[in-house]
């Protein structure tokens, strides 16, 4: 079979032999045999020299060299990762340098932009540069070689300032515009930021601070065969001491003017030169290496300078070239539009976490007969701000609310009306109104708002003393409610209308809680998205729930915490479409004999006889040492009541963790905490459970009132 030659092998037709980049489209020459009659090849006439690893000695027997000066390679190892080796004009292959153990191999070159070598020769190899100038003979290995064509500059611009715009938050596109740079452009980079960065708009009024946010060297490292191996520092260079860490730029000095003209210089300018010194400290001009090796180009965002870059070659590289001026403009330029989005990207991410953390609430309260747990979380990282929430509020009588709510979107629009909502649930919550009444003043403040503002929301209240929960719900997805034996149901409610629909009777149904059952509230980016539908993943996570319940066994109930974050493995890669507010509370309730109530007329003997049975509730409960501090306080809460109230007063000692009691009546004016003077008769009651009481309250009910205090059990 006759072997075909693949297309880089085939010559061009058109193409000269004696030129150079002819040899990109021809194959390398065999090897002569010693005393053959074959011509040899003019050197420079054949394929591009072979580049060997920088730093790296040729091992035996890799390869043979041609009379073209080019290596066979066997292993296999392309151009891209080596430097040139050049033929001397006699068609003598150079021998290649050792690589010694002080010699490092340079990072990577960022998008695989190949190492420039020198063209401005003649076709023998010598020209105006010369070979060392050519070659870079001259630079140690592991270094790289000017830029000496437009083509090498345009190409490298172009894949420096991907890299630079790959970056999203500031610390990634600084490092983008060094790993760029370093050591494809220049053997060091310092870049200086302005401290504090303004953002956007903002006009600074403090004085101009760079600040230096990274620098960046050629390492001293190099890529063994088994890994990366330091090795011997050698003794400091002058570029290692460059540089300070703040610096402040008075203005009108040499600095703000270099500055000011936002165009790359070289140092070696007397303005720049002046300016060096502010820059990188007291005699920091004079570690600089003079030369044309070293660029100082400002950073300017949209509106002002925000830093500066200051590009550096050591003194034994080849100097920088007026065209690199443009190079690092570019650089520059890029660089600090790129910082400019990404300070603005903070700030609004930054807006948004400070939004969606002040609409949610920072702690759940920790009510009477209930123990609370939740979960937020994103529709992506994108997206941090959401319409979904979840709230407790705590009710008269040791009650609680139970809210979670999904205003439509993904919006800080839907972010804003979803606290409003959200405020407009506590203040409901606060007058006690009924679940349906809730959400019928909800649906009112949405049209309020807006033609468009829709949500769904379920409003649950549950009582510990009665062990029964009464649940509204407009157009939310049900709760399931996990029983202590570990099955799981899906609670029937009625569905209701959204909230902003307007005109809509919503429903409110009463069920049994039983003391140690869990009920979960979510939302509907739980259990909907692309790849199921919302009963679906209702079925999941009832099923989910009681796989769970199982764990633990029948006679204990999972831990709340470890319920939620198991819920929220049900998740898939594909289920992420929509925020995720998961409210779960596990109901202790109150035992009856822990509670004692009563109804008391509104007569002149109901405070003693609010104070015998307080007494005798007390001796029950085994709690004789608290009987003092109780009857003193009963007494002068009841006093205020009979003095107003036209119905029976209602009296309710409960025995938790605290001793909590609790006096009703039917006026719904609020006491008020006051100063009372010393001829005034009355006004010392209030001031006397401010000073005995744990904590104290009062909270206006839909029939009256209900003024409560708390003791602490002993």
């Amino acid at each position: 079979m006759t072997e075909q030659p693949t297309s880089f092998e085939r010559p061009q037709a058109g193409v000269d032999p004696a030129d150079d980049r002819g040899a990109l489209l021809r194959t390398p020459a065999p090897s002569v045999p010693h005393g053959s009659d074959a011509p040899a090849r003019t050197p420079g006439v054949g394929a591009l020299p072979v580049q060997a690893r920088a730093g790296e000695p040729q091992p035996a027997g890799s390869g043979t060299t041609t009379s073209s000066g080019m290596d066979n390679d066997p292993a296999g190892t392309g151009p891209e990762h080596s430097q040139p080796v050049t033929a001397d004009p006699m068609g003598v292959p150079p021998a290649r340098a050792d690589a010694s153990v002080g010699e490092h191999r340079p990072r990577p070159v960022p998008e695989g932009i190949p190492l420039q070598p020198g063209t401005g020769q003649d076709r023998s190899g010598t020209g105006s540069d010369g070979p060392e100038r050519r070659t870079g003979q001259t630079v140690p290995p592991g270094r790289p070689t000017p830029m000496r064509r437009d083509g090498d500059r345009l190409r490298f611009v172009g894949a420096a300032t991907r890299r630079i715009a790959r970056g999203i938050d500031l610390d990634e596109i600084v490092m983008g515009l060094c790993r760029a740079t370093v050591p494809t452009f220049s053997d060091a980079i310092l870049v200086y930021l302005r401290d504090p960065l303004p953002v956007g708009d903002e006009r600074p009024v403090g004085p101009l601070v760079l600040r230096l946010r990274r620098t960046d060297r050629i390492p001293q490292e190099r890529d063994l065969e088994d890994g990366i191996l330091p090795v011997p520092v050698p003794d400091p260079s002058e570029l290692d001491t460059i540089g300070t860490e703040l610096c402040e730029v008075q203005p009108g000095s040499a600095l703000a003017e270099v500055l000011r003209g936002v165009r790359p210089v070289f140092t070696d300018t007397p303005a720049a030169r002046a300016a060096l010194p502010e820059l990188l400290g007291d005699g920091g001009e004079f570690v600089v290496p003079g030369g044309q090796r070293a660029i100082l180009a400002p950073l300017r965002g949209r509106r002002r300078v925000i830093g500066a870059a200051l590009f550096l070659r050591r003194p034994d590289r080849i100097a920088f070239e007026p065209d690199d001026l443009l190079v690092a403009a570019q650089l520059a330029t890029h660089s600090a539009l790129g910082i400019d989005k990404a300070v603005l990207y903070g700030r609004e991410a930054y807006i948004a976490d400070e939004l969606q953390r002040t609409m949610l609430p920072e702690t759940l309260p920790r009510p009477t007969g209930v123990r609370l747990a939740s979960r937020y979380l994103p529709a992506a990282e994108t997206a941090r701000v959401g319409g979904d929430w979840y709230d407790a509020i705590p009710l008269p009588g040791s009650r609680v609310a139970l809210v979670v709510g999904d205003v439509m979107g993904h919006s800080m629009t839907s972010a804003a009306i979803m606290g409003q909502l959200r405020t407009t649930a506590q203040t409901l919550a606060g007058l006690d109104l009924p679940p349906q009444e809730v959400l019928h003043h909800l649906d009112e403040q949405a049209q309020r708002l807006g033609t468009d503002r829709m949500a769904t929301c379920l409003y649950a209240v549950y009582d510990p003393v009665s062990h029964r929960i009464t649940i509204a719900n407009a157009g939310h997805p049900p709760p399931v409610l996990l029983h202590l034996g570990g099955r799981a149901e899906v609670l029937r409610v009625p569905p209701g209308a959204p909230i902003g629909v307007g005109g809509v009777d919503f429903e409110a149904v009463e069920l049994d809680a039983p003391a140690g059952a869990t009920l979960l509230l979510y939302t509907d980016g739980l259990v909907e998205s692309r790849l199921r539908d919302v009963w679906t993943g209702i079925e999941q996570l009832r099923e989910k729930l009681a796989a769970t319940a199982q764990l633990t066994g029948p006679d204990h109930p999972p831990p709340l915490e470890a319920l939620c974050d198991e819920v929220l493995d049900m998740l898939g890669p594909g289920d992420r479409d929509d925020d995720i507010a998961l409210l779960a509370a596990r109901f202790d309730g109150i035992a009856p004999s822990d509670v004692a109530y009563w109804f008391l007329e509104p007569e002149e003997m109901a405070p003693g006889r609010a104070r015998r049975l307080a007494r005798r509730a007390l001796a029950r409960w085994d709690m004789e040492e608290l009987s003092d501090s109780v009857e003193l306080l009963v007494s002068e809460v009841v006093t205020n009541a009979v003095r107003y109230a036209t119905r029976p007063i209602t009296l309710r000692l409960l025995r938790t963790d605290v001793l909590r009691c609790e006096v009703g009546d039917d006026v719904p004016q609020l006491p008020r905490l006051r100063q009372a003077r010393a001829t005034d008769e009355g006004g010392r009651g209030l001031y006397l459970v401010n000073k005995l009481a744990r904590r104290w309250g009062a909270t206006r009910l839909s029939t009256g009132k209900v003024v409560w205090f708390e003791l602490n059990r002993s």
